[in-house]
């Protein structure tokens, strides 16, 4: 088994953990292109992007760290499942989770499509999340009585 493709995510990791934003770039191929299918807005390509997005989460949660939960590899695409945490400057703590799938040539990233989402802290379970989602609002008191 090849052992490059789960060697560059880990490295990907450990350097973020080092909050190594150099080492991190170091990951990524010249021709990078990260996707965010759900914001797809988000979506870039190219490392200079990549080092200013790190440069700047790593100067408002200065002590974010990453973990990957589970992964899978095939061929050359990595499966991940991460988590990253931490504390911004302003003191609200920073949890994301999510999937990350990373496409690696040559000991490199070459590309990621990115599902990684802030952790939601709220109290809405999943007959309210799905009612907000399908009718674009919420089912609350005040809004049960306007119906």
């Amino acid at each position: 088994m090849d052992d490059a493709p789960h060697g560059v995510v880990e490295r990907l990791r450990v350097a973020t953990n080092a909050h190594d934003v150099d080492a991190l770039v170091d990951c990524i191929s010249e021709q990078y292109r990260n996707e965010t299918p759900a914001h797809p807005a988000r979506s870039f390509t190219g490392r200079a992007q990549v080092r200013a997005n790190w440069s700047q989460i790593f100067a408002a949660v200065p002590d974010i760290t990453a973990q990957i939960t589970n992964s899978a590899i095939d061929g050359d695409v990595v499966w991940s499942e991460w988590e990253m945490r931490g504390n911004r400057r302003d003191g609200v703590v920073h949890l994301m989770r999510g999937v990350i799938v990373f496409g690696t040539a040559d000991e490199t990233i070459t590309w990621a499509r990115v599902y990684l989402e802030p952790v939601d802290s709220g109290i809405e379970d999943a007959d309210e999340a799905v009612r907000r989602i399908v009718t674009n609002r919420s089912n609350s008191p005040a809004e049960s009585e306007r119906q």
